[in-house]
């Protein structure tokens, strides 16, 4: 066993899709940095597999060959053109991500199983500026003066290893966050997932549209179907913790109980086969504004309670917000300050700034799914007007717009068809 000492610019916990975005704009920008991660890649990650286009915006900016790479591999990763809204009363709302495609333009968001897009993204990080420890420990976290030093262990070897700052990318059980931050879990906000992998799953869209089914007895949560490559599905349940607490609901038997049942949903699952267990994860939603840097510290991604609370996405906000991160330790380094209030105006009010919008409008939309006549009125109304539901396609792509879902206005006008 040796002991080994290392110095280095940033320390960086975690080596997913947050991890990696640091780590991309670290090595861009010519910055030393270490990685730890407790796994060994390829390694799956419960997910809905869902990626919009800011996963791609991200990817694209790092290096612009591995989008090309990506869309390239329609085997591996499949395009979707946008999402279908099934309302309480059943009826669906088909929403294109773009209403004027054109027909050379390519797919604003994309599927993947996280096993092939952690491990593509994992190849991308290797580069001199970046060193990486696979299957290792972490066995202590200390903060002095200034700098951090993580005591680990990888390889049999333990490794000793300081640095200005550490980033947090290690999920929403971070040792980082935990260590740094006294309000360590974030309970109101965290809702939980179930994931399950079918083929034979019939009468998907044409064009690899996501799905997202508000069945009554799961709001404000929803059941998905989100359709991969290989002939394959991710499907799937979210639900807030407190509702599952509230009503006492095992969410395993009331997605299989939906997938048997309900007259929609089952008749696509008649000579469907799961192919992989059920497995369940905690999403650590965007509900409302926290701290997410300090002195010598960042966190990105679900460490950072990042998840989109109306819609669940994570990759996409995981990634933005490691950019985020890599530029502001770009800032920080030529004066060597880390502290508390640097990194809130460079980090967190630059994210706020950019994310801070669209989040609180689906906090707001996942409060109005209590509401199921509100949804079905919505649907209603939408599936007859090709202007409405050109205005809601807009809206995931305008953020103003979509702050129009707020407003009781906007019901106000449905209803008098303005």
């Amino acid at each position: 066993m040796n002991n080994i000492h290392t110095d280095t610019k940033v320390i960086i916990v975690g080596a997913g899709p947050a991890g990696a975005g640091v780590s991309f704009y670290l090595t861009k920008f010519g910055i030393p940095h270490i990685v730890i991660d407790k796994e060994s890649f390829p390694r799956d990650k419960v997910c809905g597999d869902a990626c919009s286009g800011k996963t791609a915006l991200v990817i694209n900016r790092a290096n612009p060959e591995w989008m090309t790479e990506i869309l390239a591999q329609a085997t591996d990763f499949l395009p979707s053109w946008g999402i279908t809204f099934v309302a309480p009363n059943g009826k669906p709302l088909d929403i294109p991500f773009s209403p004027y495609r054109k027909t050379d333009s390519k797919a604003p968001g994309f599927t993947v199983p996280r096993l092939f897009l952690d491990n593509f993204l994992f190849g991308k990080m290797a580069s001199p500026h970046c060193t990486i420890y696979q299957k290792a420990k972490i066995d202590n976290i200390l903060h002095s003066e200034n700098k951090v030093t993580v005591t680990m262990n990888c390889n049999g070897d333990t490794h000793t290893i300081t640095a200005p700052v550490i980033i947090g990318a290690d999920g929403d059980k971070s040792i980082v966050r935990k260590q740094f931050l006294s309000d360590s879990t974030t309970p109101k906000t965290y809702a939980v997932g179930l994931r399950a992998y079918y083929e034979g799953v019939t009468n998907m869209h044409h064009d690899n549209f996501i799905e997202l089914h508000f069945l009554p007895e799961m709001l404000p949560g929803y059941l998905w179907i989100f359709p991969l490559p290989h002939g394959q599905a991710n499907v799937g349940v979210g639900i807030l913790s407190e509702v599952i607490r509230n009503k006492k609901i095992n969410l395993r038997e009331q997605m299989l109980a939906a997938i048997k049942n309900n007259p929609q949903i089952a008749p696509r699952f008649a000579n469907a086969k799961l192919v992989d267990k059920i497995q369940g994860w905690g999403l650590p939603l965007a509900m409302e504004r926290q701290p997410m840097s300090g002195n010598n510290f960042i966190l990105v991604g679900d460490a950072a309670a990042l998840v989109d609370p109306f819609s669940g996405e994570g990759i996409g906000n995981a990634l933005y917000s490691g950019m985020l991160a890599a530029m502001a330790i770009k800032e920080a380094l030529p004066n060597n300050d880390f502290s508390a209030a640097f990194l809130k105006t460079n980090y967190d009010d630059v994210l706020y700034k950019r994310l801070g919008d669209e989040l609180k409008i689906s906090a707001t939309l996942q409060r109005l799914c209590k509401y199921p006549w509100l949804f079905n009125f919505v649907v209603n109304k939408a599936s007859k007007s090709e202007s409405l539901r050109n205005t809601i396609s807009c809206m995931f792509a305008d953020v103003d717009l979509r702050d129009q879902l707020r407003k009781p206005s906007f019901y106000l006008k449905i209803l008098f068809n303005k």
